[in-house]
Parts: C-alpha cells; sequence; structure tokens
C-alpha cells in the first residue's frame, strides 16, 4: 500500500468516526472549562492566565484553551463543533504519525493497522469526540513515542530520536502537566533494558531534548508565574497531585473498578490480546520489542490504577503503545488461533479486524447521529440558557457576579461581563445573574435608586446550585 493511499484510507475512517454528529450534543461536565477560558482569552487579549467566570483557573496549563481559541478564530463561530474539532485532530494527528514515521517500523500494512486500532478503540472514540484534555495529552504522549520509538528502531541518530520527542512531551506539560512522562519514560526504560542498550539514556542529546521540553514550558509558566500570584497557583497543583496521592475523595467502590475501567478503553482490540504469544514472533528484534511495550504498557497502568486517588482516564496514554504492540503482533503473526475456530487463521484474523474496524464506523456514523436524535429535547444546558435569552434581548449586555463554572454562560446571546462583588455591577446596569448565596444583597441593594431590582428567573445551574437573574428597572 502507498503512503497516499494509506493517509486517504485512514483519513476517510478518522471523518467517519468523528466528524458525524460532532457539534450535535450540549457542552457537558467538564468541557466548560476548556471553553469558557478560550472565549474569555479571545474577549480580553489575555491567553496566559486562563479564566473562568470572573476568577482565575490555575488548576490545569492552557494549551487545550488555546486551542479551542484558535479554532473559534479560524472558523469565525463559537459552537460545540468548533470546541470539539481540535480534539479529533489530535487523534487524526497520531493515526497519520503512524502511518508515515513509523511506516518502516511496522511496515505499510501494520502502520495502517495501528492507525486503525488507535481510531477506533472505545477510549480514543469517547474523548475524541469531547473537547477534554485526555484527547490532546493522550495524542501528544501518542505522539512522543510514535517518534521516539519509530526512530529508535530505524537506527537514527540519537539527535532525531529524542528531539522530536521532546517538543510532544513539552507540549504535554503545557496540557496537563508531568502525568504523561510516567508512561513516556516506561516505554523507554523497558524498550532500552530488553535491547541491554542503556547508552542512548545518556546521550547529550537526551539532555538537550529535556531542556527543550522544560523550555517549552518555562515559555507559558514564566509570564505566566509574572501575572499572578505564583503562590495561590502551586497551591493549587500541589493540591491536585497531593489529592491524588492521598486519595482525599477517596470511595473504594470506584477505586476498585479502576483495572477492569482501564482495560475496557482498549475495547474492542483487547479481545485478541489474551491470544498474543510472544515467541510466536520470526524476528528476534521484533520480539523483544513486543515484550518491551506489554512491560511499558503493563507496569504504568497498574502503579496509576492503583494510586488511591486516581481515575481509570488517567491510564489512557498506554493506548498509544498498545495499539503498536497489537499491530506488530498482528503483522508477527505471533496472535494464536482460538481452538473453537474452524475457519483459516489468516482469515479468521482479517474478518476480526474488519468487524472491529466495522463496529467503530457503526458507533461513528450511526450511533452518535442516533443519541444526537433521541436526546435533542433533554439538553438541560441549553434549555435553561434559552430561558435567559428569552428575557435578555442581545443587545443587552448581561452581568454575572462570580458565577463560578457555569456551562450555561457560554450559550448565553447577550454579550457577557464578569465581575466580583453586587457592589462592582455598574450604574448602567439593566441585566446581571447572580447565585443564591448573593440573592439576599442583590435584591436589597440600594446602588441604583430611584431603580430597584426585579427577580426575573431562578433556575438549576451546574452542580444543583441555583442562578437567579435579576433586572433593574423603575420601581
Amino acid at each position: 500500500m502507498s503512503r497516499v493511499a494509506a493517509l486517504l484510507i485512514v483519513t476517510a475512517v478518522w471523518a467517519a468516526i468523528y466528524l458525524p454528529a460532532l457539534g450535535s450534543f450540549e457542552i457537558k461536565g467538564e468541557e466548560g472549562r476548556r471553553i469558557l477560558p478560550a472565549v474569555a482569552m479571545l474577549e480580553s487579549g489575555n491567553y496566559i492566565v486562563p479564566r473562568v467566570g470572573s476568577a482565575a483557573y490555575f488548576r490545569k496549563p492552557p494549551l487545550i484553551n488555546w486551542l479551542v481559541a484558535a479554532s473559534f478564530k479560524v472558523f469565525g463561530q463559537r459552537n460545540e463543533w468548533t470546541a470539539r474539532l481540535p480534539s479529533a485532530l489530535c487523534v487524526l494527528g497520531v493515526a497519520v504519525a503512524f502511518v508515515t514515521v513509523a511506516r518502516a517500523s511496522l511496515r505499510p500494512a501494520g502502520s495502517v493497522l495501528a492507525a486503525l486500532i488507535w481510531m477506533t478503540n472505545f477510549g480514543i472514540i469517547e474523548k475524541g469526540r469531547l473537547i477534554e484534555i485526555e484527547a490532546l495529552y493522550v495524542s501528544l504522549c501518542g505522539l512522543a513515542i510514535i517518534f521516539w520509538l519509530s526512530f529508535w528502531e530505524q537506527n537514527k541518530s540519537p539527535w532525531l530520536i529524542w528531539i522530536p520527542a521532546s517538543i510532544f512531551l513539552g507540549l504535554g506539560l503545557l496540557a496537563k502537566g508531568p502525568a504523561h512522562l510516567l508512561f513516556f519514560y516506561a516505554i523507554v526504560l523497558a524498550v532500552v533494558w530488553r535491547a541491554k542498550d542503556a547508552r542512548i539514556l545518556f546521550h547529550p542529546a537526551h539532555l538537550v531534548g529535556i531542556a527543550l521540553m522544560l523550555g517549552i514550558f518555562a515559555a507559558w509558566a514564566v509570564p505566566f508565574a509574572q501575572s499572578t500570584t505564583v503562590k495561590v497557583a502551586m497551591f493549587k497543583w500541589s493540591r491536585q497531585f497531593s489529592g491524588r496521592l492521598s486519595g482525599e475523595d477517596f470511595k473504594f467502590s470506584s477505586w476498585i473498578l479502576n483495572i477492569p475501567r482501564s482495560l475496557i478503553y482498549f475495547f474492542p482490540w483487547l479481545l485478541a490480546l489474551p491470544l498474543l504469544r510472544f515467541e510466536r514472533f520470526r524476528d528476534d528484534k521484533q520480539r523483544r520489542l513486543a515484550r518491551a511495550l506489554a512491560w511499558g504498557v503493563g507496569v504504568p497502568l497498574l502503579i496509576v490504577d492503583l494510586v488511591p486517588g486516581a481515575l481509570a482516564r488517567y491510564t489512557m496514554p498506554v493506548l498509544a503503545p498498545l495499539s503498536w504492540l497489537w499491530a506488530s503482533s498482528y503483522t508477527g503473526a505471533a496472535f494464536v488461533q482460538p481452538r473453537w475456530i474452524a475457519a483459516n487463521g489468516e482469515k479468521f484474523w482479517r474478518t476480526m479486524v474488519v468487524a472491529f474496524v466495522g463496529l467503530g464506523l457503526a458507533i461513528g456514523m450511526i450511533g452518535y447521529p442516533l443519541a444526537a436524535t433521541f436526546l435533542k429535547d433533554r439538553q438541560r444546558v441549553k434549555n435553561v440558557a434559552a430561558k435567559i435569552n428569552a428575557i435578555v434581548p442581545p443587545t443587552e449586555t448581561l452581568y454575572a457576579v462570580d458565577p463560578n463554572y457555569q456551562p450555561l454562560l457560554f450559550y448565553v446571546r447577550a454579550p457577557l461581563e464578569y465581575v466580583s462583588s453586587v457592589p462592582e455591577l455598574p450604574d448602567h446596569t439593566h441585566y446581571f445573574l447572580v447565585q443564591s448565596e448573593n440573592e439576599a444583597e442583590a435584591a436589597a441593594s440600594k446602588k441604583w435608586v430611584p431603580r430597584q431590582t426585579h427577580l426575573l428567573l431562578r433556575v438549576s445551574g451546574y452542580g444543583q446550585r441555583e442562578i437567579i437573574l435579576f433586572a433593574v428597572g423603575p420601581t
């Protein structure tokens, strides 16, 4: 298969799975924390400090916010489709890397298969259709692993082995901090251990790569530190890390299911892994690499899943090396045929590949559009915003008083302005939103005498917090 044909196949499968109904579902969960800071960046011109509502958002670096803002800017529209497209493009980027960069290592058929496996496992299908951090940072970690493995396998210069991978690792720091380094170095250490060649770890190119990785992060972190309270940011970051390790929100019923949930992310391809036999690899180098990948996937997956405060999705960086392992095992004839299958072995495995890829296509092309149709009238966030839009004219500025995180604000048509407290509302205010804890202060305020505040609407927002809409008008 030619390189062009491989790219066309991979792009067609990607489009069929990830684009249908991409913008048909309202934003949910944490998506608003990726979208609302992007909107604030575009409106304020401040791309250094992400903001959610009236407060700075310190919990995550801003790469995902930058990508959403760029998508809004390029397409000239702010909607669910343009917000989620960066996640889908990240998935495509890894697939393209498989069929181009990894082509010489996996061979043409294996590289295409690895790309198809990557795009059709349940975990990537789910996260690649949401504007969440997972699709971005898992893809960046996957790209780093693909570039490092491919160039190491091809005996390229150490500079080529380390520098491109380090660029993706640096971008990963801007996506979610250092979590992905555990998965990357687990693969690297396992590979050099099985190859009995640790010299690559001490080459100057590795040190330069680390410096480059940290420099990419510092390009944002230094101006960020100069423009905000570093102590608060460091407290938030350390609290997140220590909270996971100490298990502040530990729930045994959820923790005990971490490993099964992590494995489910690789369905349906996981079903074939019990049939893998390393001794069946015809090439000794392939055998050693496959064993290294197995160790490099299994050890960090187990470590992370056993952390008291961890969630199964934290292990998703193993999906890219698992895709490589499955594809190389297929092309290396390392899978055994189940005893209960009477068909020819090669025909059986081809049928299974077609079935698994077909399942992914069915989920993307049929499952998501059908779900969007059935759930159209159950979009609670949009429905709440529609009630506000029915009252506030699109030409009037709507002020939000310390709204915290409220995804419904993305759907409000009126221009939004954020303030920290009721006294900060300007004299010309006509409409403003408060949470329940500020309701009494807003209702009793004499700020606009002889005009008075009038309660117009009470709705339930994110986390069941009440949002109250007030108007300022004549008595």
